[in-house]
């Protein structure tokens, strides 16, 4: 059980990210855009190509280890424990210095390792959301808090309902804390510019 949650933290940990945007521009994509080790921030300093393979790259470092977990016949309460620790790696990484991305899409491969339909579902409502909210951040965020609550609506009670509330509660607190970062920032460089 314990090797299977190693698997899912370091597995997680793999900065793709951070590594294609240094093979391919050779700069460190921390130090640009959002800073983070993620598709988005590929796309916006290497391109849209680069961007794609991490974004699968990343899709299969969350699928990998959850269905080898299932595989496994681990408890549903561990394969939850798998998904959410893949995420955990992702955002705070080990080989990146504790850098990393935002978990959309090792939490997404981790869903789809356990139901492709409720991976759907949970995709869907993020994309309702970007269009309500068009926040993308603030969108990702309320649904990494309402898909576990939806899941259930829809008579989802099985393992992907654990696995979304472990990825869910992660991808939340990791964008919660980079609100947070960002807004700290914007004050203190007011605060200098007024100073």
């Amino acid at each position: 059980m314990i090797f299977y949650w190693l698997l899912g933290y370091f597995s997680g940990s793999l900065p793709f990210g951070l590594w294609i945007t240094r093979l391919v521009k050779d700069v460190d994509i921390r130090d640009g855009g959002s800073g983070h080790v993620g598709t988005t921030n590929t796309i916006r300093q290497a391109g849209f190509a680069p961007g794609a393979a991490v974004l699968i790259l990343d899709i299969l470092k969350g699928f990998l280890p959850v269905y080898f977990a299932l595989r496994a016949g681990l408890p549903v309460w561990s394969v939850a424990v798998v998904a959410g620790l893949v995420v955990i790696g992702h955002c705070y990484p080990v080989f990146a210095n504790f850098r990393g991305g935002m978990g959309l899409a090792s939490a997404g491969g981790a869903m789809i390792a356990v139901n492709f339909t409720a991976a759907l579902i949970v995709l869907a409502l993020l994309i309702l959301l970007v269009l309500i909210i068009r926040h993308s951040a603030r969108a990702a965020l309320f649904t990494g808090l309402l898909a576990p609550i939806l899941l259930y609506l829809l008579h989802f009670r099985g393992t992907e309902l654990w696995v979304m509330a472990a990825t869910g509660i992660v991808v939340a607190f990791r964008f919660t804390v980079d609100w947070n970062r960002q807004y700290r920032e914007l004050w203190l460089d007011r605060e200098n510019k007024q100073g």
